[in-house]
């Protein structure tokens, strides 16, 4: 039986790393894929049960450095430890700020050494200038015999990691970033502690004094730091998981055997009937059944103003109650929730690796060879080509000097970071904006979308019916005309009596008691109001009541998608109100919008044809195609395809699922659905079209950033490593310390994380 899990995995260091488990995890019988992020340290891991099981593959990949955390099963719940898995945490947020502490605690211990040998390395280059004098012969034997203990210490406390880098390198052949440093390092130090332990037999053949422990002091000083500050920078790209977690409620207040009780999130069940009170977090998903209120939903949809809620109306897990007091009965609990979906799609979207990651985890798992080899035959070159023009001593320090620098510069960490740390920061964005990006990929392919395809109902306009005008003909005002057809459709089940009720409603107008009500079967009502006749219906009901119409503006109002309802008596019509599914207020910035990035608008509708270009019309739509069915709708995206064009289609994520999964991106325009979060690639909650505007802003900053930090990744080595090498030296005299290739290193990784984080500003 296949699984596909999701694990966080300790001991990653590098992209290297994550190039040596999916390496190892592979050839592992039962094993059917496997891929790994170095930026959320998580591996994605399909495999058959009947032949393998977690624990058998944590236990083959530890003798290399790395663990698979599996979680109990009491864990399995909905629970803050169980979404860590999906940030960018190695381990639950509290291990994670142990092991921050932990190397925090490292790089204080180690900083004030790497400070001193930088004085110690200062006063003797300046002293070559005769900047300042020599180094007195006491404080120098002092230093003579003070750096070797600083370097011993260094060497096994603070670079531990990159000793058994080398240890795992020498018995297992495989190599990551630790295995550059613990070789760079420890040949650093091991030279220097020979040419200190036998100074004397080795000073006619060798330059006693120059010695490397500062070098192997200082650059594991800046690789610690620099890993410290990765680490604080990457808790950071995390913030949007935590934040949405803290939405959840800890207890809720349920009605039991008649009283309020207070009990656990976790002892909720369906059917329960909660208590919301002022100022509450509202703890599962349900329907509210008494009381009204206003919830500010922003943290959950990125809508800022609070949504009025009355009996009947969802609300969600998560959202705040702002004033009102009500009850709801609880239809999703735990796992089920909005708010829980939310979560493990953007967890698992910010794990997701983009098509464009593919190539830099390509140079990373071939990176490390490549450059251990290179180190040898630099080494081999200085000796070779040195000795004879500057002879053994000099060649063999520019050649370890050389070999040092090339192993500390070479490290693939900003290079395996680029693309993840910018997916995270991007996805966490996109979720506080209420657009849940389903993966990477999806994120990656929205940047090249020329054509949005739309449906017009939910979509373009509200999808539901809504009066929006009210002509009045005679001395009647149009509260008097809404009065009486009030009055007459309060009796009335058709749809749009329901509209029109409810703009009576919330215009102040009562409807008066009706006398002889009766429904005139296809065309209308009519009844008795305060001692008159009344007729309500459609121009038929008025044909019949031989009454004259202006034909002219009945046309123009049904061209417009306008559905009229007038009101008459047997004598004369006394007005009329239209009745419309009323575009949504932000559709047509939105699609102004959209044109001015360069994407061409097409409506794709089940409507008739004169509604759908009335309204294509209002909102400036480009091209229409109407009374389409489903699979209709599916040729139209295959057409569109064929025709060269990458095409995003927002729909509602129900009827229009073929359409969805043909286009190259498929947006759910609507309120969260299970259905919309599990089918498209994109859903947009609260189904507002503006947001369609931001999640294309959004994926091209996310893509700009990874080119970005590809390009410095990819520079920074392609510059670094023949300059490590020697390639200045012979027009220059230019040889790049090993001290200044670990700070660039640590740096290297540090801006990449940094860059990737100033997706959080941006304005979309």
């Amino acid at each position: 039986m296949s699984n596909h899990k999701t694990y966080r995995i300790k001991g990653m260091h590098c992209a290297s790393c994550a190039g040596i488990i999916e390496r190892t995890v592979k050839k592992i019988e039962g094993v059917g894929h496997v891929e790994v992020n170095y930026g959320t340290e998580t591996a994605k891991i399909a495999f058959d049960d009947t032949k393998t099981n977690p624990q058998h593959l944590s236990e083959l990949i530890k003798p290399l450095g790395y663990t698979l955390v599996i979680p109990s099963a009491e864990s399995m719940s909905m629970t803050a430890d169980e979404h860590a898995a999906h940030t960018g945490l190695s381990q639950s947020k509290t291990e994670k700020l142990a092991e921050i502490k932990d190397m925090r605690w490292r790089v204080l211990s180690v900083l004030p050494l790497a400070a001193f040998s930088v004085f110690v390395m200062g006063w003797e280059m300046t002293a070559q200038f005769g900047w300042l004098g020599s180094i007195p012969e006491i404080w120098y034997e002092f230093f003579h015999h003070l750096l070797p203990i600083f370097a011993t210490y260094t060497m096994v406390v603070v670079g531990k990691p990159y000793l058994l880098g080398l240890y795992r390198f020498l018995r297992y052949g495989k190599a990551n970033m630790d295995t550059l440093i613990g070789i760079g390092t420890s040949v650093a130090f091991l030279y220097s502690f020979i040419l200190t332990a036998f100074e004397e037999p080795l000073r006619s053949f060798l330059n006693v004094e120059q010695t490397y422990y500062d070098v192997t002091i200082v650059v594991i000083a800046l690789i610690a730091l620099g890993k410290y500050l990765e680490a604080q920078s990457k808790l950071r790209t995390g913030d949007a998981i935590q934040k949405l977690l803290g939405l959840q409620a800890k207890r809720a207040l349920v009605m039991r055997d008649g009283t309020e009780v207070e009990v656990p999130i976790d002892q909720v069940v369906h059917g329960d009937f909660i208590v919301m009170k002022p100022g509450g977090k509202i703890p599962v998903d349900g329907i509210l059944t008494e009381g009204s209120s206003y919830v500010d939903e922003a943290m959950v949809t990125g809508e800022p103003i609070p949504v009025e809620k009355k009996a009947g109306d969802a609300v969600v897990a998560g959202t705040l109650n702002t004033k009102g007091h009500f009850i709801f009965k609880a239809t999703k609990v735990g796992s089920e929730t909005l708010l829980a979906s939310i979560i493990k799609m953007v967890g698992e979207a910010q794990g997701s690796k983009a098509p464009i990651q593919g190539l830099a985890d390509k140079i990373s798992s071939v990176f490390v060879p490549i450059v251990l080899v290179f180190a040898v035959l630099v080494f081999a070159a200085w000796l070779f080509f040195g000795i004879p023009v500057l002879g053994f001593a000099q060649a063999l320090t520019l050649g370890l000097t050389s070999f040092v620098g090339i192993l500390v510069i070479a490290c693939p960490c900003a290079l395996g970071l680029a693309t993840p740390i910018a997916v995270i920061v991007g996805v966490g964005k996109g979720a506080s904006e209420g657009i849940l990006i389903k993966d990477a990929a999806t994120l990656q392919k929205l940047r090249s979308v020329n054509t949005v395809v739309v449906d017009k109902t939910g979509t373009i306009t509200k999808g539901k019916p809504e009066v929006v005008a009210i002509e009045t003909y005679g001395s009647r005002s149009e509260e008097d005309i809404l009065g009486i057809l009030a009055s007459l459709e309060n009796k009335s089940e058709h749809p749009l009596a329901s509209a029109l009720l409810a703009y009576a409603k919330d215009n102040g107008v009562t409807a008066s008691a009706t006398d002889t009500f009766q429904i005139i079967e296809g065309k209308g009502v009519t009844g008795f109001v305060r001692g008159t006749e009344y007729f309500a219906g459609n121009s038929r009901l008025i044909s019949d009541l031989t009454l004259s119409l202006d034909g002219k503006a009945l046309e123009n109002h049904t061209s417009k998608g306008r559905t009229p309802v007038f009101l008459a008596t047997r004598t004369e019509v006394l007005g009329l109100v239209l009745i419309a599914d009323a575009l949504k207020p932000e559709a047509a910035a939105a699609i102004k919008k959209l044109h001015s990035m360069g994407i061409s608008v097409v409506m794709l509708t089940g409507d008739n044809k004169q509604t759908a270009l009335a309204i294509a019309k209002e909102v400036g739509i480009d091209d229409v195609v109407a009374e389409a069915l489903p699979g209709e709708k599916l040729i139209k995206i295959k057409a569109l395809q064929a025709a060269g064009r990458v095409v995003a289609m927002a729909g509602d994520g129900v009827n229009d699922a073929p359409a969805l999964a043909q286009a190259d991106v498929g947006i759910a325009m609507g309120t969260g659905t299970d259905v919309a979060i599990e089918t498209a690639g994109i859903t947009l909650l609260h189904g507002d079209i503006a947001k369609l505007v931001k999640a294309i802003r959004l994926s091209r900053f996310t893509m700009t950033g990874i080119k970005q930090n590809l390009f410095w990744a990819f520079i920074y080595n392609l510059v670094g490593i023949p300059i490590a090498a020697g390639i200045l030296y012979p027009f220059f005299g230019i040889l790049l310390s090993p001290v200044v290739a670990g700070l660039a290193m640590a740096l290297s990784s540090v801006s990449v994380v940094l860059n990737s984080l100033r997706l959080k500003t941006a304005k979309l």
